[in-house]
């Protein structure tokens, strides 16, 4: 089982920046694509990125085209999302996951295997 634990999150004006990490346990990641969901309260959870396994191709939402960006560091076993411009909508809480089973696209949570326990990002106008 591959354990994900997510760190970074916290409270930033509109406009400013956070880094999210997603540092992984229990198998390497480096055959797993790997993404990051977000759940604000009354939602469903949604997509917001993804990366390959080697990071060579990359998905995304429209709501963060340009504002944030996926990376991964199979060395370090750690997946980071750079998040920059942030908007009182981006509030969420913020989830890593683990998947060997995207088709076309990785985009889908029913695609992902494993998650993390989530982490808290809330913006404040």
């Amino acid at each position: 089982q591959v354990r994900l634990i997510e760190s970074g999150g916290g409270l930033v004006q509109a406009g400013g920046s956070l880094r999210l990490s997603c540092a992984a346990s229990g198998r390497t990641i480096n055959s797993y694509f790997m993404g990051w969901f977000r759940q604000a309260p009354g939602k469903e959870r949604e997509f917001v990125q993804a990366i390959s396994q080697s990071g060579g191709t990359t998905w995304y939402a429209d709501p963060v085209k340009g504002r944030f960006t996926i990376s991964r560091d199979n060395a370090k076993n750690t997946v980071y999302l750079q998040m920059n411009s942030l908007k009182p909508e981006d509030t969420a809480v913020y989830y890593c996951a683990a998947t060997q089973k995207c088709s076309r696209a990785c985009y889908s949570p029913v695609l992902y295997e494993y998650w993390g326990q989530g982490t808290q990002v809330t913006v404040s106008s």
